[in-house]
């Protein structure tokens, strides 16, 4: 006799009938990145919105070259540059409404500055003067993030919180190919999808994780096909095409606005310069390949896009690299000027309410800093009773120098 002959064995009934929770073909992305410039789809956009997204363009290449010029006089710690990439970085912030939130990565600050933030507040975390530099409250903009991926769970706990308290509110998280391999990647888009929360996920696949290629991280099809697997629509768009890069993004923000939930985006594009001024890329790509890429520019493509359609002409050209120019002559003004640094910053922001360690370290170095102007104030009083002494010793030298000279005179003078 077996196991499950037994009088009261446990027999299991056949399962029911599986059928899948979503189906998969509304969800796949399209086989080739969607694309607009160049296509018949290029005449239905606005041509205002395309000077617009030109102008921004142009503003944005130049605030690149600026800021990674800065980085080698000094006045940048560090700058990862979105050269190549401004199609992504504009559309993203023109995609959003203002009551909508954007969770930048830290190579996005293009994104945060076409926001609105200050240009200057936009870098001062990368200059190391301060945690973020702007208010995320006033802009609707998340810090900065340079841990990998952290932002996009932030993005979705946010959007939630907006949905449950009733709350129009979408957020738009970006994150480079590298941090589709972290796990908090993976943890937000289960979450976004399960919640339905209105987040769209923008994903700029620029071809390398620092110095590791896309083909050693993934073997998807696209980084848009790994929507399908948590439930939500995967988009492929071309993401050096901005009037392809906007429209996609649009639809995925109405979408979550509208309650549909959320959108992995996926922008094909390339990172031209290196992962930051302290990388070397020729050790792990090519001139050519960087070359190819180059003929592919974001500026150059909707440029051509606009003369070829008669929306722009040279003054226009002309107008709006007068305008980056000035731009960037203010930038590099402001940031050649030395911050005030308040030390006690250090422990603004950390937690609503400092923990008694905070408070500890804080009375630590409020008595350090009391007792360096102390010292300075000493040190200064010293200095000026010095000079006087010194002063007084000159005047009496000098006094008796000319007593002596008048004594040694000849009797009676001179004739």
């Amino acid at each position: 006799m077996t196991v499950m002959e037994q009088r009261g064995a446990y027999r299991p009934t056949p399962p029911p009938a599986w059928q899948a929770r979503t189906e998969p073909a509304p969800l796949l992305p399209d086989a080739e990145p969607y694309r607009v410039l160049g296509t018949k789809a290029a005449e239905r956009v606005d041509p205002a919105l395309l000077r617009t997204l030109y102008a921004r363009l142009v503003h944005g290449r130049r605030y690149n070259t600026q800021a990674t010029a800065l980085t080698k006089q000094g006045r940048l710690a560090v700058y990862p540059s979105s050269t190549g990439q401004e199609a992504c970085e504009v559309a993203a912030a023109l995609a959003l409404e203002e009551r909508d939130w954007l969770f930048p990565s830290y190579r996005d600050t293009l994104a945060v500055v076409t926001r609105g933030v200050d240009p200057v507040e936009a870098l001062t975390l990368l200059r190391g003067d301060w945690h973020t530099g702007y208010d995320p409250r006033a802009h609707r903009v998340a810090p900065l993030s340079t841990p990998l991926a952290t932002q996009l769970p932030h993005a979705v706990g946010l959007a939630h919180a907006a949905r449950l308290k009733g709350d129009d509110v979408v957020a738009l998280a970006m994150v480079g190919d590298g941090g589709t391999s972290e796990g908090d990647f993976h943890e937000a888009l289960n979450f976004a999808a399960v919640w339905r929360a209105p987040v769209v996920f923008l994903v700029q696949n620029n071809g390398f994780a620092i110095s590791v290629p896309l083909a050693k991280q993934t073997a998807a099809p696209s980084l848009a096909h790994k929507a399908v697997g948590y439930g939500m629509p995967g988009r492929l768009v071309d993401g050096n095409d901005a009037a392809a890069v906007h429209e996609v993004l649009t639809d995925a923000v109405r979408h979550a606005r509208e309650g549909g939930g959320p959108t992995l985006v996926e922008a094909v594009t390339y990172r031209v310069e290196a992962h930051t001024n302290a990388d070397d890329a020729t050790r792990y790509r090519g001139d050519d390949e960087v070359a190819a890429w180059r003929r592919h520019d974001p500026v150059d493509l909707l440029e051509r896009e606009l003369t070829g359609r008669g929306l722009l002409d040279e003054e226009g050209v002309r107008a709006a690299r007068e305008d980056a120019e000035t731009m960037a002559a203010g930038l590099r003004a402001r940031m050649n000027e030395d911050p005030e640094l308040d030390p006690m910053d250090l422990f603004a922001h950390v937690y609503a309410e400092p923990t008694p360690q905070l408070r500890e370290q804080r009375a630590l170095l409020r008595a350090e800093l009391a007792a360096e102007a102390e010292a300075e104030a000493e040190a200064e009083t010293e200095t000026e009773s010095e000079a006087e002494t010194e002063a007084t010793t000159d005047a009496a030298t000098h006094a008796g120098t000319a007593t002596g000279s008048v004594s040694g005179a000849p009797e009676g003078g001179p004739r």
